[in-house]
């Protein structure tokens, strides 16, 4: 489900929020130019120029790049966040993580590694070989 935040004209899709809602499950990736949500659960890569937010509830399995990402839920695979990942106390992320700047409350977990500094823009993901 897509929602439009400005009027209704096609002009600018980088206002689209797009919802996958709790008790949701989708399979298959993802690219958007507008924020995206998770509330349910994911298996496959995601790839956005906008803002990522995972609810208390989502889960993503896959690769996932963003220019900013707000984790509250579950990530497993290779986090790319361009500008801010924020980790709140509930998220954990198994996966390694590139990051331009890394906010991580207590209680948050993280099992990978982490790069801070430039990291290349977001692209569609790469391709399997």
């Amino acid at each position: 489900m897509a929602k439009q935040t400005t009027r209704f004209n096609g002009e600018d899709s980088s206002q689209l929020i797009n919802i996958l809602s709790d008790g949701t499950k989708v399979k298959g990736d993802i690219i958007s130019n507008g924020d995206i949500r998770i509330d349910g659960e994911m298996v496959g890569n995601l790839a956005t120029k906008g803002k990522l937010v995972v609810g208390n509830n989502g889960k993503i399995h896959g690769e996932v790049q963003a220019s900013n990402i707000e984790v509250s839920g579950f990530i497993k695979g290779k986090v790319t966040a361009n500008e801010l990942l924020n980790m709140k106390s509930s998220a954990r992320i198994e996966g390694d993580i590139i990051a331009g700047k890394l906010a991580v409350e207590p209680g948050a977990v993280f099992t990978g590694t982490c790069s801070m500094g430039a990291s290349k823009p977001v692209n569609e993901p790469e391709a399997k070989k």
